[in-house]
């Protein structure tokens, strides 16, 4: 199973770079498949690279989906925007 994750751009790097974040993990991913990214965007992260841009509702909903699937199945939580 494959699962892309909605990550926070925390800093954008040179090169196609940039720092996300989610629930206090940091993390270098590419944006070279993305046009436009800048701090503060969310963005759909899978195997290091960005995917997509998404908004922060979109984001939020997504996070949530993910905790109440984490509660449910009792391993925690993750934070979101």
């Amino acid at each position: 199973m494959c699962l892309a994750v909605p990550m926070r751009v925390e800093q954008v790097l040179a090169d196609d770079l940039a720092v996300v974040e989610i629930g206090g993990v940091r993390k270098t991913v590419s944006l070279a498949l993305v046009d436009g990214v800048a701090e503060g965007d969310y963005v759909i992260v899978h195997v290091g690279f960005a995917l997509t841009r998404l908004n922060a509702d979109e984001a939020r909903k997504t996070l949530d989906l993910f905790a109440e699937i984490a509660q449910v199945a009792g391993t925690g939580s993750l934070e979101g925007p």
